[in-house]
């Protein structure tokens, strides 16, 4: 067994073009062009740099709004990976990649495992905002790289401007930087897929330390069951025992 491969990932898209009554709380009468995605960044947690693919890098049909080169990109690093790491995850990055799979008739990849960064801190920690430029300034980590808003996008899009994909790319890789520097940072605190499921030895449970340096200390107690635990040395992280103790059967009883 070896350890899992973790990917930090982050994309970026257009928006959606539609005809409008308003600008306030108006619904869309039609849309003329459907978003699709315009550049993704990633990095292999603690292997390899910061990597990303704009729309001009894979294919030459972009301006048609063909994002299938990058697709085919992004999901064989899905297909690659064991845990996905992303930011609001499981609400946008995930779901908009899976749209567009499933609009260009890929195959499902492989499964994986989800550590979202942004649901996960929500679960175990109160801060005043849990976007990823605010989290990250908070903890000391940086901050998401300042740019002109919205006409970047229009300058990529409409005016293909070669320098502002430049920009584009350098805003999307940076977001990767931040994620993984956050990730690492609350790692020890949150919920996610334990090391020994892929590893299978006695080493810390936090995918982002695998430590083998760990002190048994105590028990964990459940409904019916007592389990050793022990805590990381290195990250602080907790964890315990597959296997439950011998415990006599006079003792196991439960309340109804």
């Amino acid at each position: 067994m070896s350890a899992p491969r973790i990917l930090l990932l982050d994309i970026e898209t257009f928006p959606d073009i539609a005809y409008v009554w308003g600008v306030y709380q108006t619904n869309a009468i039609a849309i003329k062009e459907h978003w699709y995605m315009l550049s993704f960044a990633y990095r292999w947690y603690k292997a390899g740099s910061i990597v990303c693919h704009t729309l001009p890098d894979v294919t030459k049909r972009y301006r048609e709004g063909d994002d299938s080169a990058l697709c085919r990109e992004v999901r064989r690093l899905l297909d690659e990976a064991d845990i996905i790491v992303a930011h609001n995850g499981v609400d946008f990055d995930l779901k908009k990649i899976n749209a567009r799979l499933i609009a260009h008739g890929f195959e499902p990849p492989s499964p994986y495992k989800v550590v979202d960064t942004k649901r996960a801190i929500k679960q175990v920690a109160g801060f005043s905002s849990n976007k990823l430029d605010w989290l990250c300034k908070q903890l000391g980590l940086g901050a998401k790289i300042e740019h002109e808003g919205f006409p970047l996008w229009q300058a990529c899009g409409e005016k293909n401007d070669p320098a502002a994909w430049r920009r584009m790319a350098r805003y999307n890789k940076h977001d990767v930087k931040l994620l993984g520097e956050l990730y690492e940072t609350i790692a020890p605190w949150i919920r996610q897929p334990g090391t020994g499921v892929y590893v299978g030895d006695e080493r810390c449970v936090n995918p982002a330390c695998r430590s083998a340096d760990i002190e048994w200390r105590g028990l964990s107690r459940q409904v019916t069951r007592t389990y050793r635990r022990f805590q990381c040395r290195r990250c602080g992280k907790w964890g315990r025992a597959v296997l439950a103790e011998r415990t006599p059967r006079a003792v196991v009883t439960q309340a109804l």
